[in-house]
């Protein structure tokens, strides 16, 4: 993919941040687009680099040949009942013997709007490199991702958070509890799913090798001494509000011995690693911190 130049100014990348995350109406948004568009843009470029397009940020097809993906359903008694995810593995991996060869697992964690193709192309990019992914639906209770964010967002809102959490902990240990897995599991997520990283962190103990948060909430400090997986927290500089959280956190991570690294990419914003939302989108960060991630996982999930 070719590097994204912004053309919109920052302004406009904090007004679609405002409304996924629930802070605006559809209507205080599309005020907030005609004013920018005021400004000598359309209303439709704005749209148009605010909003995610899932074919430009596509890197892996759903029917690549490299893969074997499909969907399963499991258990979570706890939270929802069930929780339905994306299962992918890369087909070398199934078809060398009889045995299916155990792969490390990554739990792949959707922001706060459902499963959507994005976040499936995530597993997918974890597929081909070598670890098998599941990517859960918070959304199952209601039907599952419904195919557009913004509704989305709103069967989102409407889903108990401690039940969707359970659903997410009963996820990572059925991950990790499958024949095909070696029994070690690593989490990453984005936005909410930074944040259920973090928590399954503290959730987990010693059943969570390593967690990637990307831009999500830190757990309480009482909590964080039951972390026994090793933390790799990404931010970017525009995000603000959550970047801030990185220097308590960094303190609490080293007084309770965890190994971790932490960082904060310069001119990023909040939702940096989406190449579907052009305008949020920064290649260079999300180059480097998918790189660091992979590294990760390699070192803690695989070594």
């Amino acid at each position: 993919m070719e590097p994204t130049k912004p053309k919109l100014p920052l302004e406009a990348v904090q007004l679609y941040n405002r409304f996924i995350h629930g802070e605006i109406s559809r209507r205080d948004f599309m005020d907030g687009v005609q004013r920018l568009a005021a400004g000598g843009l359309t209303a439709a470029a704005v749209i148009e680099g605010l909003m995610p397009n899932y074919a430009l940020g596509q890197q892996v097809a759903r029917n690549d040949d490299r893969i074997k993906a499909g969907y399963e359903t499991v258990p979570s008694p706890q939270g929802n009942g069930s929780i339905k995810g994306y299962l992918v593995r890369p087909i070398s991996a199934d078809t060398r013997s009889e045995m299916p060869t155990k792969l490390p697992g990554i739990l792949v964690v959707h922001e706060n709007r459902g499963l959507n193709p994005h976040i499936e192309d995530i597993a997918r990019r974890f597929a081909l490199a070598n670890f098998m992914a599941f990517a859960p639906d918070g959304l199952t209770s209601l039907g599952g991702y419904p195919g557009d964010d913004y509704r989305g967002g709103q069967l989102f809102n409407k889903v108990n958070r401690d039940k969707m959490t359970e659903d997410f902990v009963a996820a990572a240990l059925w991950l990790k509890a499958r024949p095909d897995c070696t029994g070690k599991i690593g989490a990453t997520g984005f936005c909410y799913g930074g944040g259920i990283a973090n928590t399954l962190a503290v959730r987990l103990g010693e059943n969570l090798a390593a967690a990637v948060p990307y831009y999500g909430a830190v757990p309480p400090k009482e909590e964080i001494p039951k972390i026994k997986a090793a933390v790799l927290v990404h931010h970017g500089e525009l995000d603000t509000r959550l970047a801030a959280t990185w220097p308590a956190y960094d303190g609490a991570l080293k007084e309770a011995g965890v190994p971790h690294e932490g960082y904060i990419y310069p001119g990023a914003v909040h939702g940096f690693n989406c190449d579907a939302t052009p305008e949020r989108y920064n290649k260079a960060a999300a180059d480097l911190a998918w790189q660091r991630t992979i590294d990760w996982f390699n070192k803690y999930v695989r070594g």
